[in-house]
């Protein structure tokens, strides 16, 4: 039997087929490892890189169903904002390394009914 085994082929379309998936096993796995997580007291200590914990207090949903109590003892008092419209708050999170001009990113917490409903991560004007 192993003898068939070592006389097995695989034919090229299952080679490139196969590093195809390595290498989305391996990128994902990588992305994974370095995004940093939410940490209360990065976010208040290191105010210009709290862009890198924006995408896990959306992805993670942290804050949907919270009051704005609850929002403002977990990110602190807002920043100051330009929007208007609906009943939100805004952090600044900082400019992102960028190799064209970098923009000041802000996470905004839109509520509804007294309880976050959105968290969107846009570019300051």
């Amino acid at each position: 039997m192993l003898d068939k085994i070592k006389h097995l082929k695989i034919s090229r379309a299952d080679k490139i087929g196969f590093t195809f998936f390595f290498a989305i096993v391996l990128s994902t796995t990588l992305i994974w490892l370095f995004e940093e997580r939410f940490d209360q007291d990065q976010w208040f200590s290191q105010r210009n890189l709290r862009y890198k914990m924006a995408d896990d207090i959306i992805d993670s949903k942290l804050l949907i169903n919270k009051t704005k109590k609850e929002v403002i003892t977990l990110l602190g008092p807002e920043s100051p904002s330009e929007l208007e419209g609906r009943e939100h708050l805004s952090y600044r999170l900082g400019k992102t390394p960028s190799f064209f001009e970098s923009k000041e990113e802000i996470l905004v917490v839109i509520f509804k009914n007294g309880k976050v409903s959105h968290v969107i991560n846009r570019e300051q004007n």
